[in-house]
Formats: C-alpha cells, structure tokens, sequence
C-alpha cells in the first residue's frame, strides 16, 4: 500500500492510515464516522478547490474571472476527478462491502471522484498543502492546457444559447432513480419550450450534464444553416 501511495501521490506515508481510510467506503467501514472516506473527502474537495483556483489565476494571468471559473468548473468535476482516480490505479484499492463491490460501485464516478477528493485530503493532512499542490499539478497537468479556450459547462452553455435564440429557460426534472444507495442511477429530463431530452448518469448533477449536453447539440442541429450563416 505505501509503495503504491508513493508512486501515486508522490510521498511515502509513515503511517498509511489515513490513505486506507480515504480507500473505505462506507459499506466497509464499521458505522464510525472517520472510519469511512466521507471526512476526507470533505477537507480534500476545499483543497483541491484551493489548489486549482491557484494554479489557474497564475497559468493564464490575462483571463477575467468568469473564464477562470468555466476552467476551474470542468476541472474539479466528479467525472474528471474519477478520471485522475483511475489513472492512478485507486479502483483496485477501494475498500468496499460485498453486496456494493458486487454491484461493481468501485468503477462508478461517483465513489471514484470522492476517494480521489479523500486521498488529496489524507495528503494534506499527513505531508501539507505543498505536497497536496505538487501532487495536483501532476496528476491534472494534461487537463489544465486542454483546448485554446476556456470550457464551458455545458448547462450554461445551454441557458446561454437559449437566451440568445428567445428560448425559454432550460426546466430540470428527475424522471427517476434507481439503483442502491453506494451506486445510484439518474434519469434526468431537460426542456426548453416544446424541445426535451432526457439522459442518465450516476449523479444528478451528471444525469443534468448529459441531457444538457445532448439537448444542446439537436437544437444547434435544428437551426437552419442560413440563419446559422447570417451569425
């Protein structure tokens, strides 16, 4: 485990407790409130939210607030942080129950993107915030210069097409959730006017991601392509 630790995060804990811990799901813990990740992941979200609003404000030093903000978004999502989760190899050491590894909620982004959240916390709490921030920069230095521009989270990219096209504002609604409590699944649906769509995702802030994302793409597709020329 320490090795791994090492290699992942870039320190050698002394004490790898609290790296086990940030791996524990609650259906493995035994009821105890810091025997989970949840504690963890708590502190290790601040920080990652710390260290990249840092690291944006000093790489593109000519960029204003909000295409700041559309970068810092798209960086510390869920998906993007199980993504990290994964490069590192955390699936084959998150510690679950039974019934929730059966299910397979060690693959899913939600658990994932929280364990990753957990590990840079046990990070922080055991080497420091510069350990934390050198271990960020590395694991997210691909993702950081990805596109010449800032992205935009696709619900405002939606909300802001709608304004600009006289569109009624884009309507949420969850049309179900299903799944367990350690791996749920989200149907959500997304209207503007007569137009919806739905999509799922293992959040509904994913669930509402993907709908927003593939409502936006049909009604750009709707648009005649001379009106789309006179722009």
């Amino acid at each position: 485990m320490t090795a791994w630790i090492g290699q992942a995060l870039g320190v050698v804990p002394d004490d790898p407790a609290p790296f086990v811990r940030a791996l524990t799901h609650s259906s493995h813990a035994s009821g105890q409130a810091g025997d989970s990740y949840e504690r963890l992941e708590f502190l290790g979200d601040r920080v990652l939210g710390l260290v990249m609003a840092e690291w944006l404000w000093e790489t593109f030093p000519d960029e204003p607030e909000g295409q700041l903000s559309r970068r810092f978004n798209a960086l510390v999502t869920g998906a993007v942080c199980a993504e990290v989760a994964r490069g590192i190899g955390a699936t084959a050491h998150v510690r679950l129950g039974k019934q929730a590894r059966d299910d397979g909620a060690q693959h899913g982004d939600n658990l994932l993107g929280d364990v990753m959240e957990a590990l840079l916390g046990a990070l922080y709490r055991t080497a420091g915030l510069d350990a934390a921030r050198a271990a960020v920069r590395r694991l997210w230095a691909d993702r950081i210069h990805a596109g010449d521009s800032a992205p935009q989270h696709p619900k405002s990219a939606l909300q802001e097409w709608a304004a600009a096209n006289r569109r009624a504002v884009p309507a949420y609604s969850i049309v179900d959730r299903s799944g367990p409590g350690h791996a749920p699944r989200f149907t959500v649906k997304v209207a503007v006017g007569k137009d919806e769509l739905t999509a799922e995702g293992t959040s509904k802030q994913e669930a509402e991601t993907a709908a927003a994302k593939a409502l936006l793409t049909q009604l750009k597709a709707q648009v005649p392509v001379a009106k789309r020329r006179r722009r």
